[in-house]
């Protein structure tokens, strides 16, 4: 199998979770609320109590995988399995039933538990299968820079084509026109997710066993750096949202540009594009703590320069890029850490926890982004803020404090964290102490097979030795 097939197919893997992911982050709300019609403070609670189940079935699938143990391996499976689930419920969610508001209530409950719950099978195994694609490091870096293009490609995509789609299906009735378009992007996806499963294949073994291991001895292996990357998780994707969340706020009421939102969509996708594709390169140079604080000094560079030079639209729109340069670099450099993070549980507490790890990544991940909603919510509020109403001095302040200074703060935060990151400096030995013990287990498992082939033949009744 060419290493180009692999790294494709593995990076379409998150374009077709991207292609649903997406769309719920950026149009579920709007379709419960004026489309399935659940009230929008029901919507909001609904969105926040799926969090904890979410942190459940993230947990359990972690721990699955780094259970399961299959001809495909421990992760791949998983493509397979989940793939039709996961178009069957993103068909369901967006499907709206003849019930009465307690009903829709709980169907919108219960079918978008079940999608998050398909997306946790097929997304968790995602996470854990690079270092079992590989052990070259360079190699990782590829892969996770393929899958991080993927995912813009299909954030791209959901952003650009979505509403166009659900007029051009639905017409005069939105809820035809949702309804076929997330069917149609949940076919796709499945489509995809057994692409992945046939362009992969696990060829780098674990050097442990986790067939009788307990639940706190999985837990065991989780070390100090599984905590350092979980927490940059959190505070990566806080600044994702935060940002996202508030930058047409910003360009709309504080700098009176609603004229640009269509270049600042456009730009927000793709800036980090030529950050992703150098990541490869830069990432045998130079350790992966030193990019992420470079990259985090460069959010806060353009972030400065969109302030200071609200004025000037080249200031804007390069201030637009660099933060762009920048957000993207910690997202590829975290995710480039985790296969690190996963063999340095191997090495030094002989665990193999990959599933676990992903698991709490998972959950980080979907608490920093409501977490950070909520911060957002919390300070729009308490300044006054109204829909599409001139802004009091109050309101601009609290919105200025959102898309600046709250990125701002994160940024100093993650560049902090990143240096009790230690495993820039072990990645070599580590690698090389790893395959020295799949070699010998591998050697093993030779030997035992070969006097299995060759059973020693023994003489229990014989009346004298032999001679």
């Amino acid at each position: 199998m060419s290493k180009w097939r692999i790294r494709i197919g593995y990076g379409m893997g998150d374009l077709g979770c991207n292609l649903v992911f997406s769309t719920m982050a950026s149009y579920l709300m709007v379709f419960y609320t004026d489309v399935f019609g659940i009230a929008a403070v029901a919507a909001g609670t609904m969105m926040l109590v799926t969090k904890f189940i979410d942190a459940i079935t993230d947990t359990v699938m972690g721990i699955v995988v780094d259970h399961t143990k299959s001809r495909w391996g421990q992760g791949r499976p998983y493509f397979l399995i989940g793939a039709v689930p996961f178009a069957i419920f993103t068909f369901l969610t967006f499907y709206i039933p003849d019930f009465d508001a307690t009903g829709k209530l709980i169907w919108a409950y219960v079918t978008y538990c079940l999608l998050c719950t398909a997306y946790t099978v097929v997304n968790i195994p995602l996470n854990t299968i690079v270092p079992r694609l590989t052990s070259d490091v360079h190699e990782r870096d590829i892969l996770v820079s393929t899958r991080m293009i993927c995912a813009m490609i299909g954030t791209a995509v959901v952003m650009s084509i979505t509403s166009p789609l659900v007029d051009f299906f639905g017409g005069t009735d939105p809820a035809q026109g949702y309804l076929v378009t997330m069917t149609l992007y949940g076919i796709v996806a499945m489509c995809i997710f057994f692409f992945t499963f046939s362009s992969t294949k696990e060829v780098v073994p674990t050097t442990v066993t986790n067939d009788h291991a307990s639940l706190k001895e999985s837990f065991q292996g989780l070390t100090g750096q599984a905590w350092i990357l979980f927490f940059l998780n959190l505070f990566y994707f806080s600044l994702y949202v935060v940002r996202n969340t508030t930058i047409i706020y910003y360009f709309r009421y504080n700098l009176n540009h609603a004229d640009l939102l269509a270049l600042v969509g456009v730009l927000g996708i793709l800036s980090g594009l030529p950050m992703l594709l150098a990541l490869p390169a830069v990432g045998e140079a130079f350790p992966k703590a030193h990019l992420m604080f470079f990259s985090a000094a460069l959010y806060v560079a353009g972030d400065l320069l969109i302030y200071f030079g609200q004025d000037s639209l080249m200031c804007l729109l390069a201030g637009l890029v660099i933060t762009g340069l920048g957000m993207y670099g910690i997202f590829g450099i975290t995710f480039a850490m985790q296969p690190d993070v996963i063999d340095y549980s191997e090495y030094k507490k002989n665990k193999s926890v990959a599933g676990l790890i992903a698991a709490f990544q998972g959950f980080f991940v979907k608490g920093g982004m409501g977490l950070t909603s909520f911060v957002v919510g919390m300070f729009l509020n308490m300044g006054g803020y109204v829909p599409n109403a001139v802004q009091s001095a109050s309101s601009l302040a609290a919105i200025e404090t959102c898309f600046v200074w709250l990125p701002l703060l994160l940024c100093v935060v993650i560049a902090s964290l990143i240096y009790f990151y230690k495993l820039d400096a072990i990645r070599t030995d580590m690698t090389a102490e790893l395959n020295l013990r799949r070699q010998i287990l591998a050697h093993r498992k030779k030997h035992r097979n070969s006097f299995r082939r060759f059973p020693v033949m023994t003489h229990r009744h014989s009346a004298k030795p032999i001679q």
